[in-house]
């Protein structure tokens, strides 16, 4: 039985910092994997800005940054390894998604494999989503091959990042979208009160409902449309904080937006058990309205299967892609195909199978 150790890479849209699992995984009839080890590097201000603002730049900007935070990340990638004597074979890196509009085929990620693989000394994976919108896909979610593979006793995987992202499986089949903005539009209004996130939802819970805003917020367009879709930082700037007023209580539009998420999420888990996973995971107040509105079981696993799941499974993403299996499922992003993502550079630098 062949075991495969991998260093996942994860930087969400929450900007809260970078995630790495080291990862073990195995397969016999079945895939299975153990999180050997795990640390998230939080972010500095430098990289706090940069990253949020970094859509608004050149493209000369954009590349700059590319080269930086690779070599941030290799940086970790080593200190990583050192500090706990690890020893992989693979770094599969998801990179910090800078644009993302499958309709117009662009999506960027940045944190160029080809720098972290000479920082590093290892093979990388990167540029998960490229090739799946230009054969017509959303390039995203990416998770769920995992949620499919790994987490079969579970109906529903539930991710509260930045945004909250579904898989549901049913039979041998799965689908899976996002469902509307979640730490990302928290975070953001937090930051007006002086606080990176609202822990457990104390602040929040404090507030009232707008009963105009929630209504307005439920009725926006996404959320009638049907899936394969996917949500961006532009789409949350243009089609969301547009519809909060400055003059509403910053305690109010988060309470508002924690039931408006919790109505979201809930109305699509309808029975048996759902594994909540991400940073909304913590948010006692947010898992209490969710299952308020919902029917399903609701799973909150260990600290490090909500910390480190979606690095935990870009590191799987990168095992299939060495193995030339299936990671990317047209049935979860609507491309014309099921296909093979990731570029991948080996020590010589050499990158395989780019589109």
């Amino acid at each position: 039985m062949k075991k495969y150790n991998v260093i996942g890479v994860m930087s969400g849209t929450s900007v809260d910092g970078l995630d790495l699992s080291f990862c073990r995984f195995t397969k016999n009839k079945k895939w299975q994997y153990e999180i050997l080890n795990s640390k998230t590097y939080p972010y500095c201000n430098f990289w706090k800005k940069t990253l949020i603002n970094l859509h608004l730049e050149n493209k000369k900007k954009i590349k700059e940054i590319d080269i930086k935070f690779a070599k941030y990340i290799g940086e970790k990638i080593n200190h990583f390894i050192k500090k706990n004597k690890i020893k992989a074979d693979v770094i599969s890196s998801h990179g910090h998604t800078v644009f993302h509009d499958p309709s117009k085929k662009i999506t960027l990620q940045i944190g160029s494999g080809k720098v972290i693989n000479e920082i590093c000394g290892l093979t990388t994976v990167n540029n998960f989503r490229k090739k799946d919108v230009n054969l017509g896909g959303q390039g995203a979610p990416l998770v769920p091959i995992g949620d499919k593979l790994l987490f079969q006793q579970y109906k529903y995987c539930l991710n509260i990042g930045g945004f909250a992202n579904l898989s549901i499986k049913s039979n041998n089949s799965i689908k899976a979208f996002d469902i509307c903005p979640a730490n990302i539009a928290l975070n953001f209004y937090t930051r007006k009160l002086g606080k990176e996130f609202d822990i457990g939802g104390e602040i929040s819970r404090t507030g009232n409902v707008i009963k105009s805003l929630y209504k307005e917020l439920n009725k926006i367009q996404f959320y009638s449309s049907n899936s394969p879709k996917s949500l961006s930082r532009e789409w949350l700037e243009q089609n969301f904080l547009t519809k909060v007023s400055n003059s509403f209580k910053v305690r109010d539009i988060l309470r508002t937006i924690v039931e408006h998420i919790a109505f979201q999420i809930g109305r699509n888990l309808k029975s048996q058990k759902t594994l909540v996973t991400g940073g909304g995971a913590k948010n006692k107040f947010l898992v209490n309205r969710i299952c308020n509105f919902s029917s399903s079981e609701i799973i909150i696993p260990s600290k490090d299967l909500i910390d480190f799941k979606e690095a935990m499974i870009f590191g799987f993403l990168a095992v299939l892609r060495l193995n030339d299996e299936i990671n990317c499922l047209k049935s979860v992003t609507g491309a014309v195909k099921d296909s093979i993502v990731g570029d991948v550079y080996k020590l010589c630098w050499n990158v395989l199978n780019v589109i």
